[in-house]
């Protein structure tokens, strides 16, 4: 039997029947979609989710801008741990090519999204049409290649007859923990309006079970065995914590062997803070003691963790020149890095084996209490930041510790670029594993609220609170208007210090002095942006969106108005100013980003010196991670 559909209709079709599975319990996959329409796609997919409006077999959510519809989907899809993955429909060329970013994103974080970029004319009758770029190579090229290297899977439909195994070329993506992050599929917009016969089989309850990989045995002993040779381990908690649902399975390893857990950006809330074992983040803004920790370590454990430049501090945070690694993680792509000994696994999976396979092993009681007298001294430390009381303007650290104690358990902060990730990871006191959420893989400008209205609607028992700098938001707002529309209620807070606070302290740092990142009128006398404050109002632009605003300036105003906006039902924005040079304390650790080498000015000069000094320290990490005094890898 068939039916005939056209493109369009039978994509739709078969996205609502699709269902994801693990450990029993099943769900929509494709649990809706976000989209633009434009003359590339509304004959097309627009009208077939038209004819599927009323059932609500793929709701249809109206997006403002085309990366931020993608931003919302990573924050759906990792709020719900993977599972699922909402589609994103756009017109062809700009619309199409405002994904990029997005996809770059979703790939670069591990978080799966089915993009549906239009596409030219397939029979190329009326070519070049309207935003095509025309290459002299080839007429087969279109913007949509650009997709490929940002997609773990890349297909364009150029006859109906493709379809059925481009989708489910890009279901296999989505589903696989190891391979997951963008599954595209370029639609040239004659295609998606053509009919064809399809076979009803197309259309049927598709369930794709999602695996716990368990470990194999073999590697399983010899990651038990340099474990158990451990004198000063270290466990670094990675996203892949969260996504595996392995936070119970953590904690049981962690007070089984008493080895310290600290966290990366995506890891964090693995292990809430107030653990005995928890010590904090690890790498360039990570916690003191972690970091502390990590130098000392003979066996770093790396669990569902990529290893980025922030987490190893730039290759400089591992200083034991013993140190060896085993990596636990579902893709051996990232088990395999610093020459580790893999266990390519689950997460959860492989802690629950790990913790029999190391039975009876535990750390010595003298490097447990040393490193709670340095988390009791650290705490001490990030208390004072967060209630410094700083004047006349309060310091961001002020804002941020506001935040985390007015929260309920369960609120969620969503964050992504700028001053504030690095700041939170040191500071924030996760008391919910979902509590906190940063992209940090692409460190986004821009994500902070187009993520939280996508955490929102994965989450709508939970209050969501997008906290924006000055810098983000003039990058991307306009999911304001989604979320007003759709009824979303989201707690915005906006941290204006009238510049791009990161990237000056950086700036400052490299001996650059802060030169182009203020929000400054240009100055006639100097030619340079040091002028005037400019007269931008950021709270008036996000009440011109439909969000209420409540204005404040000390932090216990802001106190006040984060109780008056979780109690209402509306898009709340928060408008507080903080000190761009308030002091934040040190992690103790180091960032690589390159210094000129030769330079006239003596602020550059000093900070290559400083440059080469840290330097001096990156290690290349190579050494097999085999038994004590071995050199047999274990790949």
């Amino acid at each position: 039997m068939t039916v005939r559909l056209t493109v369009a209709q039978a994509l739709v079709r078969f996205l609502a029947a699709q269902y994801s599975e693990r450990d029993g319990i099943e769900q929509r996959l494709i649990p809706g979609c976000f989209g633009i329409f434009g003359h590339g796609n509304v004959a097309g997919v627009a009208q077939a989710l038209l004819e599927t409006a009323e059932s609500g077999d793929l709701p249809y959510h109206l997006a403002r801008n085309e990366q931020g519809m993608v931003h919302a989907a990573v924050g759906y899809s990792r709020m719900r741990n993977r599972l699922q993955a909402m589609a994103c429909t756009a017109s062809i060329g700009p619309g199409s090519t405002n994904m990029l970013t997005g996809a770059a994103l979703a790939t670069t974080n591990r978080i799966p999204v089915l993009l549906l970029p239009s596409d030219i004319f397939a029979t190329r009758v009326a070519s070049p049409v309207l935003q095509e770029l025309e290459q002299p190579s080839g007429y087969d090229v279109s913007v949509n290649d650009a997709f490929r290297p940002l997609s773990r899977f890349f297909d364009r439909v150029w006859r109906p007859e493709q379809l059925p195994s481009a989708l489910l070329g890009a279901m296999r993506v989505l589903t696989d923990p190891a391979e997951t992050g963008a599954a595209t599929i370029a639609l040239p917009q004659d295609v998606q309006a053509e009919a064809h016969d399809w076979p009803d089989e197309l259309f049927a309850k598709r369930v794709w079970h999602i695996p716990r990989p368990v470990p194999e045995p073999a590697a399983l002993a010899r990651a038990a065995a340099i474990i158990s040779s451990a004198r000063r381990p270290l466990l670094v908690a990675g996203g892949g914590v969260h996504y595996s649902e392995a936070g119970d399975a953590l904690r049981r390893f962690a007070e089984a062997t008493g080895i310290p857990v600290a966290d990366t950006q995506a890891g964090k809330g693995a292990l809430l803070w107030e653990h005995p074992q928890a010590v904090g983040g690890v790498g360039s803004t990570g916690s003191p003691v972690a970091n502390a920790l990590a130098r000392e370590a003979d066996v770093v454990i790396g669990v569902g963790t990529r290893y980025s430049d922030f987490t190893t501090a730039s290759r400089t945070a591992f200083q034991n020149p013993d140190v060896r690694f085993v990596n636990v993680n579902i893709a051996a792509f990232d088990a395999a890095k610093h020459a580790g000994s893999t266990l390519v696994a689950d997460a959860r999976a492989a802690l629950d084996a790990l913790v029999d396979a190391v039975e009876g092993y535990r750390v010595d009681d003298a490097y447990t209490a040393a490193h709670r007298a340095h988390a009791t001294e650290w705490n001490q430390v990030v208390d004072q930041a967060v209630h410094l009381g700083h004047a006349p303007l309060p310091a961001q650290t002020e804002v941020l510790g506001a935040l985390n104690e007015e929260m309920d358990t369960r609120d969620v902060v969503v964050q992504a670029a700028g001053s504030m990730p690095g700041d939170l990871q040191m500071l924030w006191r996760a008391r919910d594993a979902k509590q906190y959420h940063v992209e940090y893989a692409y460190s986004c400008m821009g994500y902070e609220i187009a993520g939280a209205l996508g955490v929102k609607m994965a989450a709508p028992d939970r209050e969501v609170f997008a906290l924006v700098g000055d810098g983000s938001y003039l990058m991307m707002s306009q999911e304001l208007v989604t979320a007003v529309s759709e009824g979303i209620k989201l707690n915005v807070v906006i941290v204006e210090n009238r510049g791009f606070a990161s990237i000056g302290a950086l700036s400052e740092s490299l001996g650059s002095q802060r030169f182009g990142t203020a929000y400054r009128y240009r100055n006639p006398e100097t030619g340079q942006l040091d002028g005037d404050v400019l007269p931008v109002d950021l709270a008036a632009n996000a009440a011109s969106l439909g969000a209420d605003v409540i204005r404040v300036r000390t932090i216990e105003e802001f106190r006040a108005a984060l109780a008056r906006s979780r109690a209402s039902d509306r898009t709340t924005a928060i408008h507080i100013e903080t000190d761009p040079l308030a002091p934040v304390p040190s992690s103790e650790s180091w960032w690589d980003v390159p210094v000129s080498e030769v330079a006239q000015l003596m602020s550059t000069n000093q900070a290559r010196k400083t440059y080469e000094a840290h330097k001096a320290e990156q290690r290349p990490l190579l050494r097999p991670s085999g038994a004590p005094g071995s050199e047999e890898g274990s790949p």
